[in-house]
């Protein structure tokens, strides 16, 4: 645990996502240094770290957002479902399905909240307006807005708040059916009974997806338990159970991070 890895008493075969010794570099900088890490299958762990810890990089590279900044490369391995993600042949829309992401800042679509989260199914080839509404009640419901919104579907999504258009986008995530769901820092903008919402929701959907959720608050990390990994200058200091993260943290690094010294 030291050197970052934990795997308890799961076999490997538990494992939906899988880092080995993996790096990644945008020219020669090394934004993430040999990342060894093991996330179960239908599980939560939240990475936290100060800005410029690497946790954005990492979410990013778990669906290949970073494909898109040059001169960007990468050693090792990062696997889903034991496949490598950067294999050659890599479908990487399909990997994009398979996992979603919620950003920072809700960014909904000029549309109304119902297309909003009918537009990912309908890409996908869904065109029937039953099977639709039956995806939107679904997604909506998961993202805990149905009750908030069932009665105005056909209002423009960017008159929501911003609470609910975070979670309005995480709707539009889980309607393209995913089995991961990554979270960069969802709540850096959200007011406290906002934040908690979107806390409560991560407990509750765990039952269902892999879910890595990303914040530089070591509070919020402790709340949302699961288990921990501690990014600090690219490198992954600890991971392991929240309950032994905070309370009995390994590495000094890690310790002065949950006490404020560093951060």
């Amino acid at each position: 645990m030291r050197e970052g890895r934990y795997e308890g008493s799961a076999s490997r075969a538990n494992f939906k996502i899988e880092a080995i010794d993996f790096s990644y570099f945008y020219g020669e900088l090394r934004a993430l240094k040999k990342i060894n890490l093991r996330v179960r299958k239908n599980s939560l762990v939240t990475i936290m770290g100060p800005t410029g810890s690497g946790k954005t990089t990492f979410l990013r590279a778990l669906n290949r957002l970073n494909d898109l900044v040059d001169n960007s490369s990468h050693s090792g391995k990062l696997l889903l479902d034991g496949e490598d993600v950067y294999a050659k042949g890599t479908d990487v829309g399909a990997l994009r399905r398979k996992v979603g992401m919620v950003f920072a800042l809700p960014t909904p679509l000029p549309m109304t909240i119902f297309e909003n989260v009918a537009y990912g199914p309908r890409k996908k080839g869904v065109s029937s307006r039953a099977a639709l509404e039956e995806l939107v009640e679904r997604s909506l419901k998961a993202a805990a807005l149905w009750d908030e919104v069932k009665d105005r579907l056909d209002m423009p999504a960017r008159q929501l708040s911003g609470g609910q258009q975070q979670r309005l986008a995480l709707a539009r995530v889980l309607a393209v059916e995913p089995e991961v769901i990554l979270l960069d820092e969802p709540t850096s903008g959200l007011d406290p009974i906002s934040t908690l919402r979107i806390e409560e929701l991560m407990n509750q959907l765990k039952r269902s997806y892999t879910i890595i959720f990303v914040t530089h608050n070591p509070q919020q990390a402790a709340r949302l338990q699961g288990e921990v990994a501690f990014f600090y200058l690219g490198e992954l200091v600890e991971f392991g159970p929240a309950a032994e993260v905070f309370t009995r943290p390994r590495d000094k690094r890690t310790e002065d991070y949950i006490t404020g010294k560093v951060g």
